[in-house]
């Protein structure tokens, strides 16, 4: 599952104290000095130290090099590294199979672990009745956990943000917890329905208790701050509009419109990006040349100013919102079983819970930002058409052989730009390609699972990365949950109830607004911003807007009351807009129309 990042008009800048500033440490060398006077500091006083951390960060080329810093000042260490303190393997394992599951697509979340359900309580009482003797140091993931904490005299925490790390994972060089080496068998569910928890809990737990916080993507590129600081610069950006670091990802209905706007390196199709959503990064720009990168979801430890008091309760550590950019250009007509994605549902709160114990359902909308000759949506099946027939078909199918009469169960709806669909969940549907889709969706995980059931795709091919071809194993699906989860809705029921219609919610002389019709089930709503010049809106202080500009080439985004407190972002970009952000003002900086897309909670 290849993943590239593009990093154009993503820096945040924002302005700090200036003594915030230069209590910010770039440079490997200069961070692990940093680091060795903190731990030879609470040597002095008689206690150990603790550098914890995220999956991914080489904790054995930081103890490599602090043991040589300590010694070059006359400091013996003792290094213990945390695997060292976990439970047998076997335990590990039946700890981990309920969320593991034997389903083959979908884990079980968990929720309510912590690290201390994997860590061998003989072993930390040992550890403990050895920190008055020894000069130690407990380094890896899990060092300052809660049984723990109040003996350390300095506790650092080692950050790295979610791509770099899968990217390990799919090479097998990912080191989890409670092992030394590589585990090449480590995938993808056990990390996102069990370790990131353990990992999530773990950094919430530290966030106000660490003494510093270091970004820890790279080893040959650490930089150190203060956790105070660490904590000004997060409650700093939330005064401001947010831009993340987009991810691209090609496959078998990949398109080609992204080659007019952004020159990825590597990528070869795009079938989507992602603009905003909780498992990307951000880019910091504090001043004197210092940029910080950090995962978004560390903002969600200040969820009441980011998604807003209505939304931090009700779904605590989640941010619910996801927003995605489908490519579906082609330069030449193409048939449609290589230019749609599968044929496809989503599931709702209800099922998610039971099934992978998830906080919310997945609920989607598609925006036609641009359609093209032939744009097309699949969205429910024909009024006439024999589901038992079109199941048993399916089945028979197994994506491995192809449906030829495909077309005469599931109903395609023709685009233009402008066109909203209304996707609740149970509804099957697929982009059709031709169009470029502005996807606003919930995201139902904290770890940033997403949750699409299968149930054709065509028996195409899917994409390979290695050879840039359509060429891989054809996707598989996920039949039981897709049908299981469906709710068969008809051509009539699309017509009356699904395809959305604006009317206008505020009309000025500056600017206008528009507002989508919705259904009942639906938790948020879509809304659209006219604007030669000037336009602006309000978050009211109630819930997160993110906003993207469909038409136009560049725009600011800006604080009404302090317009110190603002960004730009250019066509097809996004920005999050923090609940407390209040009033806002969108300004054109260029000639011609704007429309900016506003997807929000319905609670505003």
């Amino acid at each position: 599952m290849p993943l590239y990042e593009g990093r154009h008009n993503a820096v945040n800048m924002i302005k700090v104290d200036e003594a915030v500033a230069a209590s910010v440490i770039t440079g490997t060398q200069e961070t692990i000095k940093m680091m060795a006077a903190g731990i030879e500091q609470a040597f002095k006083e008689k206690k150990p130290a603790a550098i914890d951390g995220w999956y991914g960060v080489d904790f054995k080329a930081i103890t490599a090099a602090l043991d040589s810093e300590l010694q070059k000042v006359g400091v013996k260490a003792r290094f213990i590294s945390t695997h060292t303190l976990a439970l047998p393997p076997e335990k590990i394992r039946q700890y981990k199979q309920k969320f593991i599951t034997d389903d083959p697509a979908f884990g079980y979340v968990n929720m309510d672990g912590r690290f201390i359900d994997l860590l061998d309580q003989e072993k930390i009482n040992s550890l403990k009745k050895s920190f008055g003797n020894e000069a130690i140091v407990v380094i890896g993931c899990a060092a300052a956990v809660p049984e723990l904490i109040d003996s350390y005299g300095k506790i650092f925490y080692c950050d790295k943000t979610r791509q770099p790390l899968l990217w390990q994972m799919w090479d097998g060089k990912l080191i989890p917890f409670s092992h030394e080496e590589p585990d090449k068998s480590y995938e993808w569910k056990e990390y996102y329905y069990c370790d990131y928890y353990l990992l999530h809990f773990q950094k919430e737990f530290l966030t106000e208790k660490m003494d510093y916080y270091i970004e820890a993507i790279e080893y040959e590129d650490l930089k150190i701050l203060p956790g105070k600081s660490y904590c000004g610069i997060m409650q700093i950006l939330l005064k401001y509009p947010i831009k993340e670091v987009e991810i691209y990802q090609p496959g078998p209905w990949g398109a080609y419109r992204y080659r007019d706007f952004w020159d990825i390196k590597g990528l070869e199709c795009n079938a989507w990006n992602e603009l905003a959503g909780p498992e990307l990064s951000v880019l910091i720009d504090i001043g004197d040349g210092k940029v910080l990168n950090m995962p978004f979801a560390n903002l969600m430890h200040y969820g009441d100013t980011l998604t807003g008091p209505y939304l931090n309760k009700t779904y605590p550590h989640l941010f619910p919102m996801d927003v995605w950019l489908d490519d579906g250009y082609f330069p030449e007509k193409t048939p449609a079983e290589r230019i749609s994605m599968p044929i496809h549902n989503h599931p709702g709160t209800d099922y998610v819970k039971k099934y992978f114990n998830e906080p919310l359902g997945r609920y989607e909308t598609y925006y036609i930002a641009e359609a093209y000759e032939g744009a097309n949506t699949w969205m429910g099946f024909f009024n006439d058409a024999d589901m038992e027939e079109w199941e048993r078909k399916v089945r028979e199918s197994n994506n491995l052989k192809a449906i030829e009469d495909w077309k005469d169960y599931v109903c395609n709806w023709k685009s233009n730009t402008g066109d909203l669909y209304l996707i609740p969940p149970g509804t099957d549907h697929g982009h059709g390609g031709n169009q470029m889709v502005l996807e606003m969706d919930t995201c139902p995980s904290i770890a940033g699972t997403e949750y699409s059931f299968f149930s054709y795709d065509f028996a195409r091919n899917s994409w390979d990365d290695n050879t840039k071809t359509m060429t891989g194993k054809p996707l598989k699906m996920h039949m039981d949950h897709s049908f299981n989860n469906s709710k068969w809705r008809r051509e009539d029921y699309v017509d009356k109830k699904l395809l959305a219609r604006p009317e206008i919610l505020k009309w000025t002389k500056e600017y206008y607004i528009d507002k989508y019709s919705s259904v009942a089930e639906m938790p948020f709503d879509v809304e659209r911003i006219f604007f030669y010049k000037e336009a602006e809106y309000s978050t009211e202080g109630k819930c997160v807007h993110i906003v993207t500009l469909t038409v136009g080439e560049n725009i600011v985004v800006r604080s009404k009351k302090d317009p110190a407190f603002h960004t730009n972002i250019n066509l097809f970009q996004s920005a999050v807009i923090p609940a407390a952000f209040g009033e806002y003002e969108l300004v054109n900086s260029s000639k011609g129309q704007c429309t900016v897309v506003v997807f929000h909670w319905k609670i505003c």
